[in-house]
């Protein structure tokens, strides 16, 4: 199912850029971070974009994938807003009443903008970090669970502190 899903991705996001880059570069990116959470959470990275930013439907992504993933795939996805602030604070609620298997949404998400904070550190994209920097106490206080995936946690607390000074280097 996972060669399927990247097929599927790749295919609905098209000639998507992710920046200079094909799209498939960032999907990759995701589903690499997210190896160690199984297959399933694999397929979810790999359609965590499609419904906000293709014509894919959750009903297309149920039928195809299935109701945890359909579900997952829809917790990840931002509601229309009137900016980023207003999207982001709709998805943010969501997140913070996820549990049970649904749970698996919070581990693509944290992979998902851990992977996004890489590239901006790679590509020197400190507007964008900004974004995310100061973004990021209500992102951990909505989608954090201890044991979940701390690992991806701690890399994005530390890429965050970084850059911003917050890190002491001594």
């Amino acid at each position: 199912m996972l060669d399927e899903a990247r097929s599927f991705a790749l295919a609905a996001h098209g000639s998507q850029r992710y920046g200079d880059l094909p799209y498939s570069f960032h999907l990759d990116e995701v589903v690499t971070l997210l190896a160690p959470y199984g297959s399933q959470a694999q397929v979810i990275g790999y359609l965590h974009d499609v419904v906000e930013d293709t014509t894919v439907t959750d009903i297309e992504i149920r039928d195809r994938f299935g109701p945890l993933v359909a579900e997952c795939v829809c917790l990840l996805t931002d509601l229309s807003g009137a900016s980023r602030a207003e999207r982001k604070a709709g998805t943010y609620a969501r997140l913070a009443t996820v549990s049970g298997a649904a749970e698996l949404a919070l581990v693509v998400k944290a992979a998902d903008r851990l992977a996004n904070v890489r590239s901006c550190v790679l590509d020197d994209r400190r507007g964008l970090m900004t974004v995310y920097r100061n973004e990021h106490a209500s992102f951990r206080r909505s989608a954090y669970r201890e044991g979940l995936c701390d690992p991806l946690w701690l890399e994005l607390d530390v890429l965050l502190a970084v850059t911003s000074g917050a890190v002491d280097h001594a």
